[in-house]
């Protein structure tokens, strides 16, 4: 039986490997060790089977340039390659979109597979005139979920991530 909660101290080790293995070595580990240090305000939850940390995800503000409101983008999600397939990813989006809304968070924002994060109700952040920080973003990838619509800029304007995420972004 797979549990969703709040990340907590022990589980820091865990979920750095976790990452390694779900992003064969990429830059998500090292990128959510950073976050956990920087950050403040972040949203991390963990799923576990068997007292074993098998999917993990985060949640870091992000904000729209010119604008007071303050959002969450949730990245990175993962799942141990053993447990991917068994509906793990989808019961971490779904908490941890759940937890944020009820928090009062505006809005959550994604760069994910277009396939794979509508089924929660993201659509395409350009349809709120939204963009990328980083250039060569395509558009379908780029998703946002509003809880609160009046909380958006009529204008749109340009989405930011944390600064961490910019050299994962360089990989």
């Amino acid at each position: 039986m797979i549990v969703v909660r709040k990340e907590d101290n022990n589980d820091f080790e865990a979920i750095h490997k976790l990452n390694k293995a779900a992003f064969e070595n990429g830059p998500e580990a090292i990128l959510v060790d950073k976050l956990r240090l920087s950050c403040k305000d972040f949203y991390s939850f963990v799923a576990v089977e068997d007292n074993e940390v098998v999917g993990h995800i985060l949640f870091t503000p992000v904000i729209i340039d010119d604008c007071s409101t303050i959002g969450m983008g949730l990245a990175p999600m993962s799942v141990m390659p053993s447990h991917q397939k068994r509906g793990i990813g989808s019961q971490l989006v779904t908490y941890g979109l759940e937890t944020l809304r009820k928090i009062g968070y505006p809005f959550v924002n994604v760069l994910g597979h277009p396939k794979y994060y509508p089924r929660f109700g993201f659509e395409l952040a350009s349809k709120y005139k939204l963009v990328s920080q980083w250039e060569g973003v395509p558009d379908e990838a780029f998703m946002i979920i509003v809880f609160d619509k009046a909380a958006m800029p009529k204008n749109g304007g340009v989405l930011r991530y944390m600064d961490e995420f910019n050299d994962a972004m360089q990989t």
